[in-house]
């Protein structure tokens, strides 16, 4: 049986914004970032490319405008539904989390 690993509810994610989600692992885990548009949720590793730090100002508050992620400590933004460097110091987009929603679930496979 393939069990999926729930991450939060859709709607714990405010339309438009995102929310911090520690992920236990082997390796002592990792921060993802889940973030909602309408009905669709995406999800990125909390770690902006560029230097490695976590994009979140604040634990669990990130700076989503637009449609657009700001990295909270070089400026560097990204596109919600791609992950893809927009701007800023940054040479590669944000690390993709396949995610899907089920049963008004947000859930890593």
């Amino acid at each position: 049986m393939n069990e999926n690993k729930v991450l939060c509810r859709v709607d714990d994610v405010p339309d438009g914004g995102a929310v911090a989600v520690d992920v236990a692992s082997s390796t002592g885990g990792f921060s993802v970032m889940v973030l909602r548009q309408g009905e669709r949720v995406y999800a990125y590793h909390n770690e902006c490319p560029h230097a490695g730090r976590r994009l979140d100002w604040s634990p669990g508050k990130f700076l989503i405008k637009d449609g657009v992620i700001i990295c909270a400590a070089h400026g560097a933004t990204f596109d919600v539904p791609t992950g893809a460097c927009l701007g800023g110091p940054c040479r590669s987009g944000l690390a993709g989390v396949p995610v899907s929603i089920v049963d008004g679930n947000v859930v890593e496979p």
